[in-house]
C-alpha cells in the first residue's frame, strides 16, 4: 500500500530493462481471445488489467510501441520482447503476467470469445505434473541459472554477468 492507502502494484519485463509501478485499484482485469491479442502475446489469449488514470509510472526504461491497429498500440520490451501493454483511447492495460504478483489479479471477464481457440477450455483436463517430477529433464533443470529479473524492484540491473 502507498502512503495514501491506495493499492500499489509493480512489475516489468523478464530481463528487467522495463519496470513499472501502479498506484490505485486496477480496472477491468480480463482475458482477450481475439486474434490480434493472440498474436501480440504469442499465446492462446491476452490477460490484461487496466491501470487507473494517472496511476502508471515507468520506473526503469519504457516499452517500445507497435501500432497494431488504427486505435491501439502495444508496448513491449525492446531488449527481451516481453509483451507489456495494450494502449487504447480508454486507457493503458498491462499484461497480468508482467506484474510481480500476478496471482493477486484475477480476470473477471473474457472478451473476443469468438476467437477463442477450440481447445482452451479443455486445458485444465490435460494430464499435469510438477516440474520436479520430470525425471528425464532432472539434470538439465538442475543446471539452469535464471537470467530473468526477479519479481521485485532492484536498484541495479542487469546484474553482473557470470563468466
Amino acid at each position: 500500500m502507498s502512503l495514501d492507502n491506495k493499492p500499489v502494484y509493480t512489475g516489468g519485463c523478464q530481463c528487467g530493462a522495463v519496470r513499472f509501478r501502479i498506484e490505485g485499484a486496477l480496472l477491468n482485469a480480463s482475458i482477450c481471445h481475439c486474434r490480434m491479442c493472440q498474436k501480440a502475446f504469442g499465446n492462446f489469449y491476452a490477460p490484461l488489467a487496466t491501470a487507473p488514470e494517472g496511476g502508471l509510472s515507468w520506473t526503469r526504461g519504457e516499452p517500445k510501441l507497435f501500432r497494431s491497429s488504427n486505435h491501439v498500440s502495444r508496448g513491449f520490451c525492446a531488449e527481451c520482447g516481453t509483451p507489456l501493454t495494450y494502449e487504447a483511447p480508454d486507457g493503458v492495460a498491462l499484461a497480468i503476467g508482467a506484474f510481480d504478483h500476478p496471482e493477486e489479479i484475477a480476470p473477471t471477464i473474457q472478451f473476443g470469445v469468438e476467437g477463442r481457440l477450440p481447445y482452451v477450455d479443455a486445458i485444465p483436463a490435460l494430464p499435469a505434473r510438477v516440474t520436479e517430477d520430470d525425471m528425464e529433464a532432472a539434470a538439465f533443470l538442475a543446471s539452469v541459472e535464471s537470467c530473468q529479473h526477479p519479481d521485485h524492484d532492484t536498484e541495479n540491473w542487469p546484474r553482473e554477468k557470470r563468466p
